[in-house]
């Protein structure tokens, strides 16, 4: 099942569902008791948002080898996690703002956990009793400023810097999908979740093992080689198999005075 949240017309934000290509509104809430109601409204009329307003977006750094190669960093023994603050989220089709901090922003192409169920000190073999699902994710990083800082907030943390959807699917079996990145068309990222050097139960095990994970929260599991620095009037594409694409366009931020 795909789960979206979206808008139509000048109405407020709601939880749907998508059968072929119309919508369906939930009565309820996906993270909780739900039911869907018929599926009537074709998806070109309505306006995609992010499909979580996650509480936490917990992320995992260098979870690819490849990708810790390219930047002449050691696998981690154990995940490397930080956080995106919840103010980095848009939706499909909004802007990716380059601030004027940075002179390197880059993409990076992720499959995103959705958390479904509350716990902590989860064991891996009960990992996929606390997924609600999967979507696609782009953790955008000012590289030039994760490096000079010595610590990943700022860099990570600017607003727009964690595009997410299109939507969360429900049913996905994680372990071998193909990963790309285009940007303007351009192939940048090409890879398999199946290199991920954590796998998702124990990134969930180990996540929950420091702080509790709550029903909404994301777990970005990490991007393949291939990140490469994004232009304004740019456009960046994010695919998942059988998840569908994520596209943003990039743009300067306005100058402030």
């Amino acid at each position: 099942m795909r789960l979206i949240r979206y808008q139509s017309r000048a109405e407020p934000a709601c939880f749907g569902w998508v059968y072929d290509d119309k919508v369906g509104p939930i009565e309820g809430n996906p993270f909780a008791e739900f039911r869907r109601q018929e599926a009537l409204i074709p998806l070109e009329t309505v306006r995609l948002l992010p499909p979580v307003l996650p509480g936490k977006i917990i992320c995992v750094g260098r979870n690819y080898a490849e990708h810790a190669k390219e930047h002449q960093a050691d696998v981690p023994d154990v995940p490397l996690l930080f956080l995106k603050p919840p103010s980095s989220v848009i939706g499909p089709g909004q802007t990716i703002i380059l601030p004027p901090q940075s002179q390197q922003v880059e993409h990076e192409a992720e499959l995103v956990v959705v958390i479904g169920k509350r716990g902590r000190w989860i064991d891996p073999a009960d990992a996929g009793h606390h997924i609600l699902g999967y979507t696609i994710g782009n953790d955008v990083t000012a590289r030039d400023l994760q490096r000079k800082d010595g610590q990943w907030t700022r860099g990570k943390g600017f607003d727009t810097f964690c595009p997410l959807g299109p939507w969360i699917e429900t049913e996905l079996n994680p372990i071998d999908l193909m990963i790309t990145c285009h940007v303007n068309g351009e192939m940048r990222q090409m890879a398999s979740t199946r290199d991920m050097v954590f796998h998702i139960e124990q990134l969930i095990a180990f996540a929950s093992s420091v702080m509790t994970l709550e029903p909404g929260d994301i777990l970005m599991t990490g991007t393949p080689a291939g990140v490469s620095p994004l232009r304004a009037g740019d456009l960046v594409e994010v695919a998942i198999e059988h998840l569908g694409s994520l596209s943003n366009p990039v743009a300067a931020e306005p100058e402030h005075h």
